[in-house]
């Protein structure tokens, strides 16, 4: 996954400004105690990302 759609997709499911606060504030301990941010900065895939969010977050499988 491309992080340009990594973005399209949060921002999709949860608005631009609710897509930042999660991407820099939510600290996930499945990303190793990282934010989103600190997760694709370490070199993370923006697809297991995207995984760790949708689970955290119940987004619906249809948007997964």
């Amino acid at each position: 996954m491309r992080l340009t759609y990594f973005r399209e997709l949060m921002e999709n499911e949860f608005g631009v400004v609710r897509a930042a606060a999660v991407s820099r504030d939510h600290v996930f301990s499945e990303l190793g105690g990282r934010t989103v941010e600190e997760a694709l900065e370490a070199g993370i895939e923006p697809r297991e990302v995207w995984k760790v969010v949708c689970e955290a977050y119940d987004v619906p499988p249809a948007r997964r």
